[in-house]
């Protein structure tokens, strides 16, 4: 089993071939699997104000269209809400942590919730709203998982109010993690950003993948460690975080989200003559 560690750090363009000398080679397949919120986008003060930086867009459309690369987004989100804010053909989108999961051809896998954690979530949801969506607050409801959104709560109420969100939640028996300023909780099922990822990589190149594809993975919170943790020694994966001391599962932080154009542009270097 592998264990978390403080991971080398990467800071600038030129040092991810200096850690990864070689690891990018244009005769295999790529599979980049990458998380939205705070790794393709920066954090925003409310989820729909969220936008890809220009030109980490510009060449997220060159490696999508490459013939030996295969790109996938894994979010938090909704399915629907994340394809919209991604808007990108032929890639593979999964939501709600991986719950829902849909590719280029339309095909779809959906995890299916038992009755009893449906109602469990009902529930959870109607207390989170009627208890807790004051001074700032707000329930985003995803029919499956949602996120209680504090980061407009006045400093000294956040506190009090994300115990409470935490407290709800887990009677309700479901999983409570902790996001950027939002409580993310996630149904008692064994099916996460890991089981997702592995998912989409045999579905796309079968159960043998990890002897012929290369597989890059990056995202920036605790529910992209199950998708680090599963990918550990058969890909590289990158967690980005500002805190020089975080433990995890990724081979390397990034610490400012902006590293991720530069992460991509050294994938792009090797496979996109024009950059």
């Amino acid at each position: 089993m592998p264990e978390r560690q403080i991971p080398p750090v990467i800071s600038r363009l030129e040092e991810f071939e200096q850690h990864l000398p070689g690891y990018l080679g244009t005769h295999l397949k790529l599979a980049i699997l990458l998380d939205y919120d705070g790794t393709l986008a920066p954090i925003a003060d409310n989820p729909n104000k969220t936008k890809i930086p220009s030109e980490l867009e510009a060449i997220l459309h060159k490696l999508a269209k490459h013939p030996q690369i295969f790109l996938s987004v894994i979010s938090g989100r909704a399915l629907k809400d994340v394809q919209a804010q991604v808007n990108i053909d032929g890639v593979t989108y999964a939501g709600n942590h991986g719950l829902e999961i849909e590719h280029p051809d339309g095909s779809r896998h959906d995890y299916e919730l038992p009755a009893d954690i449906k109602k469990n979530y009902m529930a959870m949801v109607e207390e989170l709203k009627q208890r807790l969506e004051k001074n700032g607050a707000w329930v985003e409801d995803k029919r499956v998982s949602l996120t209680y959104h504090y980061r407009d709560t006045p400093v000294a109420l956040k506190d009090e109010q994300k115990k409470l969100a935490i407290e709800i939640c887990q009677r309700h028996g479901f999983h409570a993690n902790q996001a950027h300023e939002a409580i993310e909780a996630k149904p008692p099922v064994n099916w996460n950003k890991g089981e997702a990822a592995l998912h989409i990589l045999n579905k796309k190149f079968g159960d043998d993948w990890s002897k012929e594809v290369l597989v890059v993975f990056a995202g920036d919170d605790t529910t992209d460690e199950d998708a680090m943790r599963v990918l550990k020694g058969l890909g590289r994966s990158f967690r980005i975080a500002d805190d020089a001391q975080v433990e995890t599962f990724a081979d390397f932080r990034l610490p400012k989200q902006d590293l991720m154009t530069d992460l991509l542009r050294w994938i792009a270097s090797a496979y996109v003559s024009e950059i």
